[in-house]
């Protein structure tokens, strides 16, 4: 039961991410994209560049930002590399990467640009 627990738990936290988003004028391209490497959690679209949005949830930031594994880096930027061929400019494509990290109390930091320098 502890595991359909934080299921639900990602994905309300995917869903308050995902809002904050929107409301800053992000549109929504695709949640839960799956590629060869993994899950992306949010492809977001604004001004032309492309976020990539890795949502991270746990009791604090800390603890949430501490479950990104260099591992799971790679298979996020693996499965960026193979939706940027669904852009019209492919790799050319303007981009980046951010971790939003959700707090407990359903609180948002988001990393912009975050895994530039993984």
């Amino acid at each position: 039961m502890s595991g359909l627990i934080s299921h639900l738990k990602g994905r309300a936290a995917e869903d308050r991410v995902l809002r904050a988003y929107q409301d800053s004028g992000h549109r929504l391209v695709c949640q839960r994209w799956r590629g060869p490497g993994g899950e992306i959690d949010l492809v977001l679209e604004k001004d032309g560049e492309v976020v990539f949005v890795e949502v991270k949830s746990s009791r604090s930031f800390a603890a949430a930002a501490a479950h990104l594994t260099r591992r799971q880096i790679g298979r996020l930027m693996a499965s960026a590399e193979a939706a940027l061929g669904f852009f019209p400019k492919g790799s050319l494509t303007p981009m980046r990467f951010d971790v939003a990290l959700v707090d407990g109390h359903g609180q948002i930091d988001v990393i912009s640009n975050a895994l530039t320098a993984a």
